[in-house]
């Protein structure tokens, strides 16, 4: 980016320019210049990315990288919550599936870098932001809301973070510049682009569009037609002005983006869980807690409401709290029944065990309880605790979650209070898809919802029909569009 920059065509303001490289500058005398280091990267095997989906994770190395492995396939990202890994994890079952070799490429773990310091300082504050919006009703009103719907939604709000990208270049050094390349954060694909990669596909997450996902020189992929209109036309990008739009090229609508596994069992889980519910087992509730552990006492209010209907056979919870254990000591705080629970063995913790964990997981799938039970799951691990969900997902009859990325996935959805104003429309395509609720913004509301779907077995199966209809118009087809647009571009 240079004093003359524009953003698909429209002009940034010189005011906005000295703004972005004071970031810039401001950056370089905390984290330090390492823009004339040639960082080296090794591929290595990975516990449980590379058993599940074939992956190789890229890690610093002392020496220069000579080959790729066959077919490779990058996949760019960040951990700023849980959500930029399970797009991750997607793209790279969608690669694996295609015959490609994902290459995990994670901006934010070279800690030796100044990528990795920027972006591990702004996560930061992001978790903290998320964490205070939820305990501080008037900040979340007055500026976290506004921010994340409105604030980022700034065309002036892209061009700073492109200046921050410049620096994150460095760690590209080993990387063939015309290797497929999908980045599911802005972030990962603004440096790609500065690094002059030849084939990068951004993958936009949620449902609102704004313009800090924009990545001019990338191929936009979207999950919605009405996100596909909204980027398109930058709608709202610059207030009171109606901006240039983005060309043909430039952005794909790809549908939403899931795993290999949970696509091509689509049919087979929707049919476990209607049994279920017309032989009246217990209704099994998954509930995760995202990355930034935002929402404890949220959570706490459902699992008091739920707690009854376990002890009376009617219903079952999956609780993953991720890497954050510190989320379950707080609630056994907030539901003291859970301690007892968990000396009589109705309640069984599953911590740091991924072994334990992925056979869990498998049995479940043709286990026929007839009583209910609570089981707890934790991984230091962050990929093992971003990747139990996506193993207890097939499983479940209800998945519990704010309306974050995984609103968009096939599995019967109760959506909690939104963290972030963004958030919201992704509950609103789910609802409209009819495969989740709407988003229920207190714990009441939430509740309620919950005993309504123990109590009235047409609900599940009401949402399972429409999972399998989704499926057959392509609408969580979008991973493997997003590999092949890579592949092909």
């Amino acid at each position: 980016m240079d004093k003359t920059s524009v953003i698909f065509g429209n002009e940034i303001d010189r005011k906005t320019i000295r703004k972005a490289y004071k970031q810039q500058k401001k950056f370089l005398k905390k984290f330090g210049d390492d823009r004339n280091t040639r960082w080296h990267l090794a591929a290595v095997d990975n516990e449980v990315l590379t058993p599940a989906m074939g992956v190789k994770v890229l890690v610093l190395s002392d020496n220069p990288m000579e080959t790729l492995p066959e077919k490779p396939l990058i996949i760019g990202n960040i951990r700023m919550g849980f959500g930029h890994y399970r797009i991750s994890m997607a793209m790279a079952s969608c690669a694996r599936h295609l015959g490609y070799t994902p290459l995990w490429f994670d901006l934010n773990s070279f800690k030796e870098t100044t990528c990795t310091k920027i972006i591990s300082y702004q996560n930061d504050l992001y978790s903290m932001g998320s964490r205070l919006s939820q305990k501080i009703s008037l900040f979340n009103k007055l500026y976290w809301e506004p921010l994340n719907s409105e604030g980022f939604r700034q065309l002036t709000y892209n061009a700073v973070d492109q200046a921050a990208a410049e620096l994150m270049v460095p760690v590209f050094n080993d990387l063939p510049k015309d290797t497929p390349y999908i980045a599911t954060h802005v972030w990962p694909s603004q440096a790609a682009v500065h690094a002059g990669m030849t084939k990068v596909v951004n993958a936009i997450p949620d449902n609102w569009p704004m313009a800090l996902h924009l990545s001019e020189g990338a191929l936009h992929t979207v999950q919605t037609p009405s996100s596909y209109l909204g980027y398109r036309l930058l709608r709202g990008f610059a207030k009171d002005k109606v901006l240039h739009p983005m060309g043909e090229n430039d952005i794909l609508y790809t549908g939403q983006y899931i795993d290999h596994e949970l696509v091509s069992n689509i049919e087979a889980d929707c049919a476990a869980r209607i049994a279920r519910c017309k032989e009246g087992r217990p209704v099994r509730f998954l509930l995760t807690v995202g990355g930034a552990g935002a929402q404890g006492e949220f959570f706490a209010g459902i699992v008091k409401t739920i707690l009854p209907y376990v002890q009376q056979n009617r219903a079952s919870l999956y609780i993953n709290v991720g890497d954050y254990k510190n989320v379950w000591d707080t609630m056994q705080k907030n539901i003291p029944e859970l301690k007892d629970l968990v000396a009589s063995g109705l309640c069984k913790t599953h911590f740091d065990n991924w072994a334990d964990t992925k056979a869990f997981a498998e049995k479940e799938l043709t286990a026929k309880d007839t009583t209910g039970k609570i089981d707890v799951f934790c991984h230091k691990d962050i990929f093992a605790a971003v990747y139990t969900t996506n193993l207890l997902m097939r499983a479940c009859d209800v998945l519990v979650t704010k309306p974050s990325e995984l609103a968009f996935y096939p599995v019967p959805k109760l959506h909690i209070r939104r963290v972030g104003g963004h958030e919201a429309w992704g509950a609103i395509r789910s609802a409209e898809n009819g495969d989740g609720t709407y988003e229920l913004s207190t714990v009441a509301e939430a509740s309620n919802m919950a005993r309504n779907m123990i109590e009235n077995p047409d609900i599940i199966p009401g949402m399972c029909a429409h999972i399998i209809e989704c499926k057959q118009r392509g609408i969580y087809d979008g991973a493997y569009k997003v590999v092949e647009a890579a592949a092909n571009r």
